[in-house]
């Protein structure tokens, strides 16, 4: 039984990874495999279902590739059903479809529904400490850099890549919903407002050579 249990994640695994071949930088299958193991970190801490958040991470992002070309409106909301095909064709108990099915579809950002069960506050936790950080950072250049959002400006009639950092990514740590989770995103919160003060004061140096 074990080893079949194990043939069916490899199965899930390799059928989750062929949604990845045209995405963003961002949310490419690396991001999913970051998310896998910080996941995994978080459920072995609070003694969550595993094979469910396992499961939730490999697929929570299957729907952003076709969200982005404009194919589907919401990836969660369509991730969710989705994985239920997927994991129904795999041999997954209806309980462990339900479960994953919930991970999936209130992982995203403040978009409802709100995590109701452990495993979806860990997944949510996960996805959301994959954003800040040294690699937080780069996915928000690389996402910016995809999406033809300028890196800096003083003039304010355009969304930059600054303003998306102060205005979502630094709030992060107010939406992790495990203790061990909130340790991480407060360690990565201070390094991204340390790159972003430095930024800054970067520009204000050159605004003042500018003027001079």
């Amino acid at each position: 039984m074990e080893n079949k249990g194990k043939d069916r994640m490899k199965d899930l695994r390799d059928r989750a990874r062929n949604f990845f071949e045209d995405v963003d930088p961002s949310h490419d299958w690396h991001h999913v495999r970051r998310v896998e193991k910080m996941a995994l970190r978080l459920a072995e801490m609070k003694d969550a279902d595993k094979k469910v958040v396992r499961a939730g991470a490999l697929l929570h992002d299957i729907g952003r590739g076709k969200e982005d070309r404009g194919e589907i409106d919401e990836h969660a909301s369509w991730g969710a059903e989705r994985s239920r095909d997927i994991l129904g064709d795999l041999g997954f108990r209806q309980g462990v479809i339900d479960s994953v099915s919930h991970v999936i579809e209130a992982h995203r950002y403040s978009k409802k529904p709100e995590p109701e069960t452990l495993e979806a506050r860990v997944l949510s936790d996960a996805d959301n400490l994959d954003a800040l950080g040294a690699v937080g950072i780069a996915r928000g250049f690389a996402y910016s850099g995809e999406h033809g959002r300028v890196m800096f400006s003083d003039s304010g009639d355009v969304e930059t890549a600054r303003d998306h950092f102060r205005s979502k990514i630094l709030s992060l740590d107010e939406r992790m919903f495990t203790e061990p989770a909130r340790k991480i995103a407060d360690e990565r919160k201070k390094y991204v407002e340390e790159f972003l003060d430095r930024v800054e004061s970067e520009m204000r140096a050159e605004d003042q050579a500018d003027a001079s």
